[in-house]
């Protein structure tokens, strides 16, 4: 099964090349590019990617894709559900959502 099936960027450099074209295209993966003049379309994406990067791959290395895999659903689980983000009041995402889904109601 194929889990990936939209490739979401803005529009830089390192994107734009023959290589990553035919990547997309043999895995049948869409792509979707933030529109001209509009720098806030990625902000959300830039500052998760931020947060990966510094928070779960910095300083990391994995022999298998397996033990990837493992360690990303252990970290993404411990952002949604654990960790607190001054953003949201203090609450973890998962709290958060369901503060407002109650409040919906």
């Amino acid at each position: 099964m194929r889990d990936i099936q939209l490739f979401h960027t803005d529009r830089g450099n390192e994107f734009k090349n023959q290589l990553i074209e035919e990547l997309l295209e043999t895995f049948d993966i869409g792509c979707f590019l933030s529109e001209k003049g509009r720098p806030y379309d990625n902000a959300v994406a830039e500052a998760t990617y931020k947060v990966l990067k510094t928070e779960f791959i910095y300083g990391e290395t994995f022999e298998k894709l397996k033990e990837l895999e493992l360690a990303l659903f252990n970290y993404v689980h411990w952002y949604n559900n654990i960790r607190f983000h001054g953003t949201i009041d203090y609450l973890t995402p998962a709290a958060y959502r369901r503060k407002h889904l109650n409040e919906m109601v």
